[in-house]
C-alpha cells in the first residue's frame, strides 16, 4: 500500500464480493475500518476538487489534457517520442515516476516541453502534483498536454488528475490477460492502445480477445493497435487526439 491512498481501495466504492470459489477482501485490515475508509474518501474528495480546478485551468487555455496510463515498460514514453516527430499539434508533457528524470529528459531531447514529477514512494500522480507541475508548463504555447502517469495498472485509475481523457496502454509482451485482471483501469479508458504489435509473430497474444474484453468493460471504448516501428499506426493515434481536440 502506498503512503497516500490505500491501494486496495479503488474509487469511492468499497465492496466485499463473494463467489463460490473466491472472495474479494482488503488485504490490510485497516481498510475494513470505517474511520480509515472515511479518511481515504476525504483524501479522494479533496483530490477531485483539485482535479476540477486543473481542468478549468486547461480549459481557460484551450488545451486538451490527456492522462496516459499503463504498466511499466508498455511504451508510453516511446509513443510520446514518436508524437514529437510526427504530431502537427503542439504538446507538452507532465511526467510521473518514483525516481529519476529520465523520461522527461528523453522528451526534452526531442524538443518537447516536459516537466518531471518524482513521487518518491507514491504509486500514482494526483491532482495536487499535476497542479504544481502546471506552474512549470507554458500552456499558451501548446494545444495538448499529456500527463504520463506512474507505471501502474492499479492506483492511477483511482485518482482524477484533472485531464479530459484517459489513454490506457497494454503491450503485447505483457500477455493477453491484463484487461481482465485490472478492470478498474480499463473502465476509465477512452482509448485503449495495444502496443508493440511488431512482436505479435513471436509472442502468443490474442488481439481480438483483448478487444472483446475491453468492450465488456466499456462498450464504446476506442481501440487501436500500435507499433512505434509503424508510422501509420502512430498516425492513427494522432488523428484520434486531433479529432478529440477539435471536438472540444
Amino acid at each position: 500500500m502506498c503512503k497516500d491512498c490505500g491501494c486496495s481501495i479503488t474509487g469511492h466504492e468499497h465492496t466485499h464480493e463473494h463467489t463460490h470459489d473466491m472472495q474479494t477482501i482488503h488485504a490490510n485490515p485497516q481498510l475494513n475500518d470505517a474511520k480509515t475508509i472515511a479518511v481515504i474518501e476525504k483524501i479522494l474528495d479533496k483530490n477531485d476538487h483539485e482535479a476540477s480546478h486543473n481542468r478549468a485551468h486547461f480549459d481557460s487555455h484551450g488545451v486538451l489534457a490527456i492522462n496516459i496510463m499503463s504498466s511499466p515498460g508498455s511504451g508510453k514514453t516511446a509513443l510520446l517520442e514518436k508524437f514529437a516527430e510526427m504530431a502537427e499539434f503542439g504538446f507538452a508533457v507532465i511526467e510521473g515516476d518514483l525516481e529519476t528524470s529520465r523520461d522527461a529528459d528523453r522528451l526534452k531531447a526531442k524538443g518537447v516541453e516536459a516537466y518531471q514529477i518524482q513521487t518518491g514512494s507514491a504509486c500514482h500522480l494526483d491532482a495536487f502534483m499535476v497542479h504544481k507541475a502546471l506552474h512549470h508548463i507554458d500552456l499558451d504555447k501548446v494545444d495538448v498536454c499529456f500527463v504520463e502517469n506512474v507505471g501502474n495498472l492499479v492506483c492511477p485509475a483511482s485518482y482524477d488528475v484533472g485531464t479530459h481523457l484517459n489513454i490506457v496502454l497494454v503491450s503485447v509482451p505483457e500477455g493477453d490477460d491484463k484487461i481482465a485482471k485490472y478492470p478498474v483501469m480499463f473502465r476509465k479508458a477512452d482509448l485503449v492502445l495495444i502496443t508493440k504489435t511488431d512482436l505479435l509473430p513471436y509472442i502468443e497474444f490474442d488481439v481480438e480477445a483483448e478487444k472483446k474484453e475491453a468492450r465488456k468493460l466499456r462498450p464504446n471504448v476506442d481501440i487501436l493497435e500500435v507499433s512505434i516501428k509503424d508510422d501509420n499506426s502512430i498516425k492513427r493515434v494522432l488523428e484520434w487526439v486531433e479529432f478529440k481536440r477539435r471536438m472540444r
